[in-house]
């Protein structure tokens, strides 16, 4: 009854949800990803069902008193009830095992045929069969919740000290009573360690959780305090050297290296604002992206490394609810152009349920391409709103990166396989 272990899922040799297409004699596998779930610390699976089920083993005197009896009809009938009392035992151990719970009509069920059992065992074995009572009072204490159990024990008492005492040809046997009782508190003691473990393994969980997240909390604090820091003096900086570029410009306007020189100052002061208010709302949790933004970033960006940018002009047709999503993968996206790919040419397509992002670059065999924690961590966020990730060779020669939102039957505009 004690074995708790659930068996962690086989991976399939990906990196979060992120499939990717290597070449030929690469592999694509990669660790775990963040959210995936974690195998059980409890460890292989315990023996607990299999010593409750050699309980059975005490079965036998009403067994044999079974196979004694004069009468062959009889003789049969108390075989068959003395093993239904030790079947019914055994799937209510075995359907009970792992914490699992039984609904009250189905224990009720199993109580009646099992205590019909022991009845059609004592008509061959007499006062031998009574000893199925423990068993039916185990049952009861395994399946019943409340005092219905106490209820069972104290019914099964009372036979047990009438019957025989009542019944001609039935002898007396008081350690029969003494059985019920011990076998009663016994079970019921061991099943209030298991529940005592439980909510232990439960509350050390909970530890476990509130102490990543306070060292989320103090990251998170140590990164607005460092990074933030920094991103103010390159804002103040880039804004004075802005300024000075501009007291020394033609007083005439025009347009020359020295006017060009003073707007992308003037870009990488907004550049710094914008991240140091992201670092903000990120310690604050309020950091939110969109979709129209990150459109709007990322063909200034590729305009400003010299890469031909093909992007749609609206977002009217993606829900309000994967705008968020589509946002990180265009952001992430177009971090790997700028950072590895090495592309001339950029088309990102977008559907009611799918962003993909297409390169002339170097495509998926360069080593600069593989999965990190950019990839990972996008995988992680797109698994739980319901989307897939993957990363490939793209039809422009390059790299591709799409999302698609579930059920993944396959999308046009993305050309990719989908793994569920």
């Amino acid at each position: 009854m004690s074995g708790r272990t659930r068996p962690a899922p086989a991976g399939r040799g990906t990196v979060g949800d992120v499939t990717t297409t290597p070449p030929t004699g690469t592999s694509a596998d990669g660790p775990r990803a963040e959210g995936a779930p974690a195998p059980d610390p409890v460890g292989p699976p315990r023996i607990g069902p299999v010593l409750a089920v050699v309980w059975v083993v005490f079965l036998a005197e009403p067994f044999t008193a079974s196979l004694d009896a004069a009468d062959p009809a009889l003789r049969v009938l108390g075989v068959l009830g003395v093993l239904g009392v030790a079947a019914v035992f055994v799937v209510a151990v075995l359907r009970l095992r792992g914490g699992r719970t039984m609904r009250r009509g189905t224990a009720l069920a199993l109580l009646a045929a099992q205590t019909a059992c022991v009845a059609v065992s004592c008509l061959a074995a007499r006062e031998h069969g009574l000893v199925g009572l423990v068993f039916v009072c185990v049952t009861a204490i395994y399946t019943l919740r409340g005092r219905a159990p106490l209820a069972v024990v104290a019914g099964s008492v009372v036979v047990m000290v009438v019957l025989p005492r009542v019944l001609p040809g039935w002898q007396v046997e008081d350690g029969n009573v003494l059985a019920v009782v011990l076998a009663s508190l016994a079970v019921y003691g061991f099943l209030q360690v298991i529940d005592r473990n439980r909510r232990l393994r439960e509350a050390q969980q909970e530890v476990a959780d509130l102490a990543v997240a306070r060292e989320r909390e103090r990251i998170a604090r140590d990164m607005h305090d460092v990074l933030g820091h920094s991103l103010t003096v390159v804002s103040v900086k880039a804004e004075l050297a802005a300024r000075l570029l501009r007291a020394g410009a033609p007083p005439d306007g025009a347009s020359g290296p020295q006017a060009r020189a003073a707007q992308e100052v003037a870009e990488i002061q907004d550049l710094a604002r914008g991240a140091l208010a992201d670092v903000r709302g990120m310690v604050a949790g309020q950091r939110r992206v969109t979709l129209a933004a990150e459109l709007a970033a990322a063909r200034s960006a590729l305009d400003a490394a010299g890469i031909a940018a093909q992007l749609p002009g609206a977002v009217d047709a993606v829900p309000a609810e994967r705008r968020e999503l589509f946002g990180w993968v265009l952001r992430e996206a177009t971090t790997n152009v700028l950072r590895h790919a090495g592309a001339s040419h950029v088309v990102v397509t977008v559907t009611a349920d799918s962003l993909v992002v297409d390169d002339d670059g170097r495509g998926p065999g360069d080593a600069r391409h593989a999965a990190g924690h950019g990839l990972t961590g996008l995988a992680a966020r797109a698994r739980a709103a319901g989307a897939v990730l993957e990363t490939g060779p793209g039809p422009l020669g390059g790299f591709r990166l799409a999302v698609v939102a579930r059920p993944a039957d396959g999308d046009a505009a993305t050309g990719a396989r989908i793994v569920p």
